[in-house]
């Protein structure tokens, strides 16, 4: 038996049920990006609000290119099961806040209509670092094939912002008010970044629209944290026997979740609130200590890890080979770029993140994590290198992992997956062991916007790679 409301009779007892009718919920919510993460974070929130009483916030989920979710969870009614796990304890419930999932492709006008669809309030993004479509400046990159077809017209809309400017435009024409723009990914300064992006598209193909976006919508900053590992097949048959049922959608995570929201909203939200979501004036030194403490740490376990032939973080956490330059990127170097005005406990919120990069119940494999790092390092390495430089500091485990990034992009030992793969892999046959630090981080560098590296930098980094 495979999950679905007509099967739930086979769903094992022990299993929590939502407290809420979800069929009887509308769609408040139109989601691009609906992996494994959404459906462990920003959807359990949801479902918990509206067990607490709100309604008419059911999501609409967006799947940009791959039909996988879809054909996980539409013919499951939208229904999958969430699973939390350490050591040997593990707690699942059944989440009803999904209605249906579009792959965009295969239905464009769906997804159209549901952004300018009266009910949607919140439209909301997990879709990687790359999936803003950002230059090595920061900026838009104008030259993306699918961005420049969007502003084009040609076609049907292929990026998050030809379908938003589609979407807009027919709210806008309808008369219907603003939606609120929710990032939730690992970008620093998040909604700040996606409300410029969003301007620069829309100032270069409707002016009018991109006036009556900037009146009417909001794009609050965000910051989420919870480990969501790659489900395997051997995840999904561990799920099936302990529920009951087959579940093609079923998510396994840890039990630790934040979510911390700027409270700058167009109009109505769930009251995530219920389920412990922070709202604040100001995001900016959670998101901080979470890209430069958690994720940089995670990053810098994938690529050492990875060389030490490391399969999941909780392998390479544990190497002693490794650990301590966890610890020093971490307690000594990405802590020193805090605000110490923020109240954040540097050192309490590291020993916290250790414990939880042991959870053996996640089999969190570093080969996910170290995907497009070219995306990644710059707010997770670059810029707390830049703080720390210009404090006169030096940060040689930072300066170590970056180098292991290096030597991963070469491609000789393993595929690299990373939007600019081309380009590293050119730079590295061009320049070399002896030039390639000069190339990435010297003043003409290809990350130069973010950090040019002092001359010393530049010799740790050349002493890691020679």
């Amino acid at each position: 038996m495979r999950l679905s409301q007509a099967m739930l009779g086979g769903l094992a007892e022990h299993v929590r049920r939502p407290d809420y009718d979800w069929q009887a919920q509308r769609a408040g919510i139109v989601h691009f990006g609906i992996g494994a993460f959404h459906r462990a974070h920003q959807a359990a929130y949801t479902d918990a609000a509206m067990a607490a009483g709100d309604r008419d916030w059911r999501i609409t989920g967006v799947s940009l290119r791959s039909g996988d979710v879809e054909a996980q969870l539409n013919p499951q009614d939208g229904l999958y099961t969430l699973t939390d796990r350490s050591g040997d304890a593990a707690a699942t419930r059944l989440i009803g806040a999904v209605g249906r999932v579009i792959v965009a492709p295969d239905a464009p006008q769906a997804v159209i209509a549901a952004i300018a669809s009266p009910d949607t309030r919140i439209i909301s993004f997990t879709v990687t670092e790359k999936g803003y479509l950002r230059g090595a400046d920061g900026m838009l990159d104008v030259t993306d094939a699918a961005l420049r077809a969007d502003q084009a017209g040609t076609g049907a809309p292929r990026t998050i912002y030809g379908f938003l400017a589609a979407g807009l435009a027919q709210r806008r024409a309808a008369g219907l008010p603003g939606v609120t723009l929710l990032s939730c990914d690992n970008l620093a300064h998040n909604g700040r970044q996606l409300r410029g992006m969003m301007s620069a598209y829309l100032q270069a193909t409707d002016p009018a629209l991109a006036d009556w976006f900037a009146r009417e919508c909001r794009c609050p900053s965000t910051m989420v944290d919870r480990i969501v590992p790659a489900m395997t097949d051997t995840d999904r048959a561990w799920v099936a026997q302990q529920i009951g049922v087959a579940d093609a959608g079923a998510v396994l995570t840890e039990t630790f979740c934040q979510w911390v929201i700027e409270d700058d909203f167009a109009g109505p939200r769930p009251r995530w609130e219920a389920a412990g979501v922070q709202f604040v004036s100001d995001v900016g030194a959670w998101e901080a200590a979470k890209l430069r403490m958690l994720n940089g740490a995670h990053s810098a376990l994938a690529y050492l890890g990875l060389e030490r032939g490391h399969d999941f973080v909780h392998q390479a956490v544990a190497d002693p080979a490794i650990r301590p330059l966890i610890e020093q990127l971490m307690r000594g170097e990405a802590a020193a770029t805090l605000d110490p005005a923020s109240g954040i406990d540097a050192g309490a919120y590291a020993e916290g993140l250790l414990q939880r990069f042991a959870n053996t119940a996640l089999q969190h494999r570093l080969i996910q994590i170290a995907m497009d790092g070219s995306q990644k390092i710059p707010q997770r390495w670059l810029e707390p290198l830049a703080i720390n430089q210009r404090a006169g500091r030096t940060s040689p485990a930072t300066l170590q992992a970056l180098a292991a990034w290096c030597r991963h992009v070469r491609g000789d030992q393993r595929p690299v997956d990373d939007p600019q793969a081309q380009r590293l892999g050119a730079l590295w046959q061009q320049h070399g062991s002896a030039g390639i630090a000069t190339a990435l981080f010297g003043a003409e560098g290809m990350f130069a916007a973010t950090w040019i590296a002092s001359p010393a930098a530049l010799a740790v980094l050349d002493q890691h790679l020679a």
